[in-house]
């Protein structure tokens, strides 16, 4: 399972999808599990969505994640062909100086281009500690006029990614663009194969790849509204704090194994987050010491997963984040371990295989 993951995790991080255009990460996803012989489709919104029917008895079940990542759009174009642009999610402004992006303008056609970085010769002693916001960035594609950059295709609304890479650390360690969440999306292929495989009895599970939750976090909420699934469980990153910077904020290890959310908070407009259901956190620390494995624990403020509003759908829906360590977060040198990946993958499939008809789903004691 670990060198799929490798291989899956990379081409996953080298297809730009930003939010709203995540068809090429899409495609990629339902080819995969089209040669697993598992059919898929996709709504309007543009969720991926596979059903593998189960234990009518038994509670259903949507594992999800977002296929979408952060970036810019394109918001001006100058006389002299340098581009303005809007970030597009929790884009952190401190990493974004000479940065390589694409201008995503279509397969075989897109553009790549530079954010300018003032040359350190003629920056000021003001200017050397300064952090310049995504509106006051500027993107040379090296056309140098207006015309030229339209005639390559580039408009207003253009989306712009970091460009696509991925570097292989030590170990099983992979770092680069997008791991939030392509290694969600290469796990729950692997959780998909999984519980598609004859002789196994489980509940009937909704597998879906979801979209736009680094814009608004409600991608996934259009699939839970067709699907009304009693429960939930979301995967995605969880903020590794095993680095100097992080220590205080936790005890999430990179290579410590996968984690669940005990409490996750965001109050910046969004007041939101998730408490998990306590038969869930039951379920996956049951299942965890069956299997012998690690199960980190987290509780943060100011994460936020659309998970938060998957758990309000109907009568509310039984719902848990479980999640693998990741360093970097919102950078373009994300970081996550495939052993965790991979025991991530392990522990939802068995975890699942676990509900059945008598799983309680209210919080009563």
């Amino acid at each position: 399972m670990r060198d799929r993951l490798r291989r899956e995790l990379a081409d996953l991080m080298m297809i730009p999808g930003l939010s709203g255009h995540e068809e090429r990460v899409a495609r990629y996803i339902r080819d995969r599990l089209s040669e697993a012989g598992i059919e898929s489709r996709v709504d309007r919104m543009g969720n991926v969505i596979a059903t593998l029917e189960g234990d009518a008895a038994a509670p259903s079940v949507m594992i999800f994640t977002h296929m979408d990542q952060l970036g810019f759009f394109v918001r001006k174009i100058e006389a002299d062909g340098l581009i303005r642009v809007e970030r597009m999610g929790g884009v952190s402004e401190r990493a974004m100086a000479a940065q390589a992006v694409t201008l995503c303008v279509g397969e075989t056609r897109d553009v790549p281009g530079i954010i300018i970085n003032k040359a350190h010769h003629a920056t000021t002693p003001d200017e050397k500690y300064k952090v310049l916001t995504a509106p006051e960035i500027l993107i040379d594609t090296g056309h140098g006029s207006k015309q030229a950059v339209e005639a390559a295709g580039i408009r207003i609304g253009t989306p712009v990614v970091y460009q696509s890479r991925v570097i292989e650390l030590a170990g099983d360690r992979v770092a680069g663009t997008s791991v939030d969440d392509r290694a969600g999306c290469a796990a729950l292929l692997e959780i998909a194969c999984g519980l598609a495989k004859g002789g196994r009895a489980r509940p009937t599970v909704h597998v879906v790849f979801s979209v736009q939750e680094e814009f608004n976090l409600r991608g996934a909420l259009v699939a839970a509204q067709t699907l009304k699934p009693d429960i939930a469980i979301q995967i995605d990153l969880m903020l590794a704090t095993d680095t100097p910077e992080l220590a205080d904020r936790g005890e999430m290890r990179l290579g410590g194994g996968p984690g669940i959310s005990l409490y996750s908070f965001h109050g910046r407009g969004t007041l939101n987050g998730v408490i998990p259901h306590p038969a869930l956190v039951d379920l996956f620390e049951r299942t965890a010491d069956k299997l012998s494995m690690p199960l980190q624990r987290s509780a943060q403020v100011g994460v936020l997963t659309d998970l938060s509003y998957v758990q309000l759908v109907g009568e509310g829906v039984a719902s848990i984040d479980i999640g693998f360590p990741m360093r970097h977060s919102h950078s373009t040198v994300e970081c996550c371990d495939l052993a965790d990946l991979e025991a991530m993958a392990q522990l939802a499939v068995a975890a699942i295989t676990g509900i059945g008809s008598d799983f309680k789903l209210t919080r009563e004691t």
